[in-house]
């Protein structure tokens, strides 16, 4: 099974060393345990997207799941945990208390990513997609956004890792569950209900919930 998935620690990360995160360490479970073989290929988030609807992976990591993306992916299990979407602000005079208070901001956020319907498809709102998390987190501190938009984790671990002197506004909204999504590959089709079944056994056996534990306890530390 080919792999697409983007740099976004503590996700998934990607190294020389190799490919590790949270996303990673769940679904290498339930790929050893169906007996793949698993390539892992990493390109930005929205090439991924493309890589999957050209056929040219097999499985993606992560994807919430939206109508569009439903023609050319099936999304196969809600495998991965719902994490809260945070606004990010490096000076006082752009803190979000309210969703009204970004028109007129300039939003930073991740290319080709979807956070939640209404923030997605407002077009009154000024967005600047970027490939990385990293590269918005140092505009947000070179004063070049206002606001970067991020899921809990991703965020908190990025602005942890840079050093940057960012905060949390109190306007936040609730995560969804994000899939492990497959290509519409008739081959690749055929293994969703082994993949459902398989997560279903990690979950029954606790080994779900002892990584998932295991990443929400580093990243609040």
């Amino acid at each position: 099974m080919t792999v697409g998935i983007n740099h976004a620690p503590p996700y998934r990360v990607v190294t020389d060393e190799g490919v590790t995160g949270l996303y990673v360490d769940i679904f290498n479970e339930i790929a050893d345990r169906i007996d793949w073989k698993v390539h892992y290929v990493e390109a930005p988030f929205r090439r991924i997207l493309r890589m999957m609807e050209d056929g040219d992976i097999d499985v993606m990591l992560g994807p919430l799941k939206t109508n569009e993306r439903e023609e050319m992916m099936a999304f196969v299990a809600p495998v991965f945990p719902p994490e809260r979407k945070l606004f990010f602000y490096y000076r006082d005079q752009h803190r979000v208390t309210e969703y009204d208070d970004l028109y007129g901001m300039k939003i930073g956020v991740l290319s080709g990513a979807s956070y939640f319907e209404k923030f997605d498809t407002d077009d009154e709102l000024t967005k600047e997609p970027i490939a990385r998390y990293e590269n918005l987190m140092r505009m947000l501190e070179m004063g070049r956004v206002d606001v970067v938009v991020a899921p809990e984790l991703v965020g908190r671990y990025t602005v942890d890792q840079l050093g940057i002197n960012a905060s949390e506004s109190p306007y936040q909204v609730p995560g969804e569950h994000s899939y492990i999504a497959i290509s519409r590959n008739l081959h690749v089709l055929s293994w969703q209900d082994r993949i459902s079944a398989t997560f279903e056994q990690i979950r029954k056996d606790g080994t779900y919930d002892k990584l998932v534990s295991g990443y929400r306890k580093h990243a609040s530390k």
